[in-house]
Formats: structure tokens, C-alpha cells, sequence
């Protein structure tokens, strides 16, 4: 009975370690369903690089929005990931205890903060700013722009890569940053050189789980990205994101022909980007995991 047991509990585990890749699969199949009119009517290339959008006509471009979620995900990563690194290097090597716990509370209270008050915020502070420091940059904006919505969802993706990164970083043994000084190297140097790069895999996983983050965040971007279906050619330039599309749009117009099914494409190709970037990641990881050996 005890063998029984065991096999049963066994097998009922590994259906429960399949079933989270299974929904993935799942998603993808419903998602390719509710689209597939829109591509029966028209080609998936001529969807995905035409710059057209015109419901009313018929005219499904999903350029524009593609281009969006990229540029704005690009400038909150630039700005994320450098600080959020040096926060968790500096709370895991150098901060005092008290510093520690005056700070930990302020980022949880970041990570628990609803979207729609870090746009509500960045209504409020972001987008006046943004307005005022464009003609310095030889432009002018509304301030509703891409620069505006990357520095909105940096700071809603600073918790997740500082909490990551900080616990990968303390789980490295201390015997090697004594043997790193033992050796005559200073602080800095044995976080650049020891710590760093014996923590470089958890590191770059953090960073995907910002980006993961980043590309799916909807509310908080699309209250001060500006929502203007074109292709930006600046961070002043007003964008649309395929999250922002899909929250603005889905429920609104289904009378058009072809409306919903484009809309369930365009969550089908954020899904994708997301999985692309994913991959793209995981194998920068067994990379990283072939030299470390």
C-alpha cells in the first residue's frame, strides 16, 4: 500500500508540474482561434509590417503597436536595470542594517502599489516634466511620449529585478568574498570581479523577469504613453503599446468585421515577443553556465 502510495502521489505530481507549460499551450491554441478570420482575410506578414490602422476600412497594422511596447520596454530597461543592480549591490555589501530595513519596506510598498497610481503619478509629475526637458533636447512633446511611459514602468519594474537580484547575490557564499580580500583585493573589486560574476545567471533572470513584466503592463502606460498608432521616431514621440491596444479597444467596436479577431492577435503576438524574449534569455543562461564551467 505504501509503494502504491508513492507511485500515485508521483504521478499526480509530475500532471501538476506539466500543467503551468500546458495552459501556456493552451493560450496559444484559444488565442490562435479567436484569430484566425483576420488571417484567413490577410496575410500575417502584411499584419505584422503595415503601419495602417483603420478599423473602419478594414486596415489591421500592428507595426506601430509593435514597435511601441518595444521602444517603451527598451527605455524602462535602460533605466531599470542599472539602478535596480546598484540598489541590490549596495543593500546586500554595503548598507548598514538600519539602512536595510528603512529601505526593503519602501520597495515592497513599490511592489504592492496598484498600476493606476503609478499612472495617475506619472500624469501628474512625469508627463509635465517630460514636456519641460524636450526643447533641450532640440524637440518639443505633450510630455504624453515613450520617454514618459518607460519612466513610469521603470519604477514598477525596480521591485521585482532589486528583490531578485538582491537574493541571488546574498545567497553567495561569504567564504569567497573573504578569499577575494584575503588576496588583497578591495571591496569594490571583489563585488566586481567575486560576487558579480559567480551571481551573473540569477542576475540576468532577474533582469527577464523585469522585461516579462514590462512588456504585459497595461493601466499604468497607457495613461501617459500618449496611445497614438504611429511609429515612434524619438522617446517625445507619443506610442501605443499592444497591451494598451488590446485594454483600450477589447469590449468597444465589436460591430467592425474583423475587430476582435485582431485584437486577439494582437495579444497572440505580445505573447510571442514575451516567449521570444524569454528563449532569448534562457539561452544567454546556458551560455553563461558553459563558460562559468
Amino acid at each position: 500500500m505504501r509503494l502504491l502510495k508513492d507511485a500515485l502521489a508521483s504521478k499526480v505530481m509530475l500532471v501538476l508540474t506539466f500543467f503551468p507549460g500546458l495552459v501556456v499551450f493552451l493560450i496559444i491554441i484559444g488565442l490562435y482561434l479567436r484569430g484566425r478570420p483576420i488571417l484567413a482575410e490577410k496575410p500575417l506578414f502584411s499584419l505584422l509590417f503595415s503601419s495602417s490602422w483603420a478599423p473602419g476600412r478594414g486596415d489591421f497594422g500592428f507595426f506601430p503597436f509593435i514597435m511601441g511596447t518595444l521602444w517603451v520596454t527598451a527605455v524602462a530597461l535602460i533605466v531599470a536595470v542599472p539602478i535596480s543592480l546598484l540598489a541590490s549591490i549596495y543593500l546586500s555589501e554595503y548598507a548598514p542594517r538600519a539602512v536595510q530595513e528603512f529601505i526593503r519596506p519602501m520597495i515592497d510598498l513599490l511592489a504592492g502599489l496598484p498600476s493606476v497610481i503609478y499612472g495617475v503619478w506619472g500624469v501628474l509629475l512625469i508627463v509635465p516634466l517630460v514636456a519641460r526637458i524636450a526643447p533641450f533636447f532640440g524637440g518639443t512633446s505633450s510630455g504624453y511620449s515613450i520617454l514618459a511611459g518607460g519612466l513610469v514602468l521603470a519604477i514598477m519594474i525596480f521591485p521585482t529585478i532589486i528583490y531578485v537580484s538582491l537574493e541571488v547575490i546574498s545567497s553567495i557564499p561569504y567564504e569567497l568574498r573573504e578569499a577575494s580580500l584575503s588576496l588583497g583585493a578591495t571591496k569594490w573589486e571583489t563585488v566586481k570581479h567575486v560576487v558579480l560574476k559567480k551571481g551573473l545567471q540569477g542576475i540576468i533572470a532577474a533582469i527577464v523577469l523585469g522585461l516579462s513584466r514590462a512588456l504585459g503592463e497595461t493601466m499604468a502606460v497607457l495613461m501617459v504613453v500618449g496611445n497614438i498608432p504611429k511609429v515612434p521616431q524619438s522617446v517625445f514621440d507619443g506610442g501605443y503599446p499592444l497591451p494598451a491596444l488590446i485594454a483600450n479597444n477589447y469590449g468597444e467596436m465589436m460591430s467592425v468585421p474583423l475587430y476582435d479577431s485582431a485584437l486577439m492577435l494582437a495579444a497572440g503576438v505580445l505573447l510571442v515577443i514575451v516567449l521570444v524574449f524569454n528563449v532569448l534569455a534562457r539561452i544567454i543562461l546556458v551560455r553563461v553556465e558553459r563558460r562559468a564551467g
